[in-house]
């Protein structure tokens, strides 16, 4: 990106009131639980959170914070057993009609079978720019960190500190790119039985209710929006990161050994050509 659009995005920071923080630790500082009548819970001190899923409800938080840009890890424990049917979706998201969103989801499925980590990208409302992948672990034994790397030239999603994806600006051609719209974070776990487990097919298994998924260490190198404070500082090293070439050279192994489906290639779903932006990658 040119110094002065880099530039001007330090000015909308002064105009907006955006400051910088490092943000960890106690979770009851930095999340309110926003719905589930008490299936949500902050224990330990802050520690740890869980969300729950029964047949009545699931559950779900959101930051207190509001960010434009920033580096942001979550370590997660997803359900176990058969979740078939359920999603665990943690994400970025501002308001309105006309919304910025980053995604990572997590398509629950029958004991044995691997979960789905569903990815996807929406800059002005639009998003239809979906990856997937399998893991390379079993996400529910034990605590994993899910990292989102976002300022103005890309957004990076990593698992364990291995990039899987990478979306680039491509405003030069044409492709919004989410750098106006702070986002919060956001994390629900719900029941997406009619299309999560092979499109509807594996529906929900109520007797193994309730179901459980938990998160640990959150940290936050970012910018938040708030009135009357100083500027975000383009010196952080995450403001201006990109992938060197030993984490180009992890980004393709997690794409050749665990994709198993890109927007990018599925010529049937784009008849009239794949999106502008699947050629600038």
């Amino acid at each position: 990106m040119a110094t002065s659009n880099v530039n001007s995005l330090l000015l909308s920071f002064l105009l907006f009131g955006s400051f910088f923080i490092a943000a960890q630790g106690n979770l009851n500082e930095h999340f309110d639980i926003t719905w589930g009548d008490g299936r949500a819970q902050i224990l330990n001190n802050g520690q740890l959170l869980t969300l729950s899923l029964d047949k009545a409800s699931g559950s779900g938080f959101e930051s207190k914070n509001e960010y434009l840009f920033g580096n942001i890890d979550m370590q997660l424990k997803l359900v176990p057993g058969n979740s078939a049917g359920t999603v665990t979706a943690y994400y970025l998201k501002s308001p309105g009609t006309t919304w910025d969103e980053i995604d990572f989801e997590f398509l629950g499925n029958l004991s044995g079978d691997p979960y789905i980590l569903h990815t996807n990208v929406f800059s002005q409302g639009k998003g239809n720019r979906e990856q997937q992948f399998y893991l390379w672990f079993d996400p529910t034994a034990d605590f994993h960190t899910y990292s989102i790397l976002w300022n103005p030239q890309r957004i990076i999603f990593s698992v364990d500190g291995t990039p899987i994806r990478e979306f680039k600006n491509s405003e030069s051609i044409g492709v919004p790119f989410p750098k106006n719209q702070a986002m919060r974070i956001h994390s629900s776990l719900w029941n997406a039985d009619d299309w999560a487990t092979r499109g509807g097919l594996v529906k929900t298994d109520w007797s193994q209710a309730p179901f459980t998924a938990s998160y640990r260490n959150f940290k936050a190198d970012a910018c938040v929006l708030s009135n009357g404070a100083s500027s975000c500082s383009s010196n952080s090293n995450w403001f201006s990161q990109q992938l060197d070439s030993a984490s180009q050279g992890r980004l393709k192994w997690a794409q050749n050994n665990y994709m198993i489906y890109n927007y990018c290639t599925d010529s049937n779903r784009f008849p009239q050509g794949l999106p502008a932006e699947c050629n600038n990658s």
